[in-house]
């Protein structure tokens, strides 16, 4: 199987460059004011008149609904499932993202998870710095560092490749710690079931053929991302995560302790989201939308931070697998709905993505194909 290649001389770890190696360890010492590499001005400017304090009632989604049409009781429960299948659809036309109910993960397992993930966090410097971004790589503890000039994002991540199998880098998901990897073994495996169920619902919904979309995601690239972001004695001079669409077909969050920031972009407007307890978030990437056609929306989204609380979040990433193409599913092309998209080598999407800085949507704008009145916005 080919492996992916990143352009090495675009990527530099905290430690190559940033003097900050942790966000957590600034906080942690008296703070006069927000050093310079952090201030985010321009993502706050006008905000006031563009944004909303009121939640976003975003979709809620009930799998064990979605899957009921399996069941014995089939006239009632084939109801059933396809009204859920319906709202799905709904979510992902209109939204771009919806909440997730009994998904399968329990109180208790998404609680241990919450205690792992917290513990990793709590770790001294020194240890965490053992799972660093290494020289060329995006897999690690830190930030990857694009250019001298780059803002930095409010928050510690932990990033890294979780399948195929042996892609994973053995100092990381392996070698971390037994209270921690255990909990996220388990939390995975679940999920990966969880996400290939939904991406096979969203395939019948949107009346592809052929199974194309399991082929294509069917032990696919799949990373995690954990992130850690400090409360802030001047939240709104920073951003936990800046504006961007995922480069995924879908993402699976869970805000690992409850604490809201997640924003979300709709009719040009942020919209706060609140998130029911235990549920999980699962939003529509850029490659959902190529590969639906433009039916179904990526959702542009934010993380935002507060003065009083730290914020934990795991966030779960579906791509299709190596020596895959990506571009707009065939049994949904005719004369009347010709293709919106590019097609593209999975592997040269992905360099690319992580080769340009993160701006709203302006990658997927980039795999549009253009008319003679458009213009590339890259």
């Amino acid at each position: 199987m080919a492996s992916l290649s990143f352009p090495t001389n675009l990527m530099m770890s905290s430690s190559d460059y940033s003097p900050l190696l942790s966000v957590q360890e600034l906080v942690n010492k008296p703070l006069h004011s927000i050093p310079h590499q952090y201030i985010r001005d321009d993502d706050h400017h006008h905000e006031s008149s563009s944004s909303s304090s009121s939640p976003a009632p975003i979709p809620i989604i009930d799998m064990n609904l979605l899957l009921s049409g399996d069941d014995e009781d089939h006239d009632e429960h084939t109801h059933r499932s396809e009204s859920e299948l319906h709202k799905l659809h709904l979510a992902c036309t209109d939204w771009g993202i919806f909440q997730l109910v009994n998904h399968g993960v329990s109180p208790e397992e998404l609680e241990e998870l919450r205690n792992g993930i917290e513990g990793f966090f709590k770790l001294p410097l020194e240890e965490k710095m053992k799972y660093k971004i290494r020289a060329g790589e995006v897999e690690g503890y830190g930030t990857v560092i694009k250019s001298p000039n780059q803002k930095l994002d409010w928050g510690d991540r932990l990033y890294m490749t979780v399948n195929p199998l042996h892609t994973r880098k053995p100092y990381l998901l392996p070698d971390l710690p037994s209270s921690l990897r255990s909990k996220l073994e388990i939390y995975i495996e679940k999920v990966q079931k969880m996400g290939m169920a939904i991406l096979g619902l969203l395939e019948k919904a949107v009346r592809m053929e052929g199974k194309e979309m399991r082929k294509v995601f069917e032990d696919g690239l799949q990373s995690v991302r954990m992130t850690y972001y400090p409360a802030c004695p001047q939240p709104e001079k920073v951003m936990g995560f800046g504006a961007h669409s995922d480069a995924t077909g879908i993402t699976i969050l869970n805000q690992v302790n409850g604490v809201s920031g997640l924003q979300i972009k709709k009719d040009d407007v942020w919209l706060p989201i609140d998130v029911l307890p235990n549920a999980l978030i699962v939003n529509v990437g850029d490659i959902l939308e190529i590969m639906s056609n433009g039916l179904y929306k990526s959702v542009e989204h934010r993380a935002k931070v507060n003065s009083n609380k730290e914020r934990i979040s795991l966030a779960y990433f579906f791509l299709p697998k190596y020596g895959s193409e990506i571009g707009p599913a065939m049994s949904l092309l005719s004369p009347q709905n010709p293709p919106l998209f590019r097609r593209i080598a999975m592997e040269k999407y992905v360099s690319d993505f992580f080769s340009i800085k993160l701006n709203g949507k302006s990658y997927l704008e980039h795999m549009r194909i253009k008319t003679p009145n458009s213009t590339n916005t890259i």
